[in-house]
């Protein structure tokens, strides 16, 4: 029996690339480019918290959790291969988390396709 010649290496994991070199299909108070999510932002939040962990494959309550849209965040990040850190992400939630809120469901919306951008 002859071994098995090795031609590819394994992959980094689920995330893709560890080089993040992308930027956000928004900006930050871009919140007019999908009015549904800006209303719902405006007048609900805790329900477009937990669309949008629901819509990105999380458990719904994440977003009301301590810390949940920051690790959320990340994730997004490091899965959609967009630049930043995690202490971005953390100032970024804490800061502008209405706005951010908002831009991370646009971009879960935008990437299944479901608004165009």
């Amino acid at each position: 029996m002859s071994n098995p010649v090795v031609t590819n290496q394994p992959g980094a994991g689920g995330y893709g690339t560890n080089v993040q070199t992308g930027d956000w299909s928004t900006g930050l108070c871009s919140c007019f480019s999908d009015c549904l999510v800006c209303a719902l932002g405006c007048f609900c939040p805790i329900a477009l918290s937990c669309y949008t962990a629901n819509k990105y494959g999380e458990n719904p309550c994440l977003g009301c959790v301590p810390g949940g849209m920051t690790a959320m965040r990340t994730h997004m990040r490091l899965t959609y291969g967009i630049q930043g850190t995690v202490c971005n992400d953390a100032l970024m939630t804490f800061f502008c988390g209405l706005c951010e809120l908002c831009r991370m469901a646009r971009e879960i919306r935008i990437r299944n396709g479901d608004i165009l951008q």
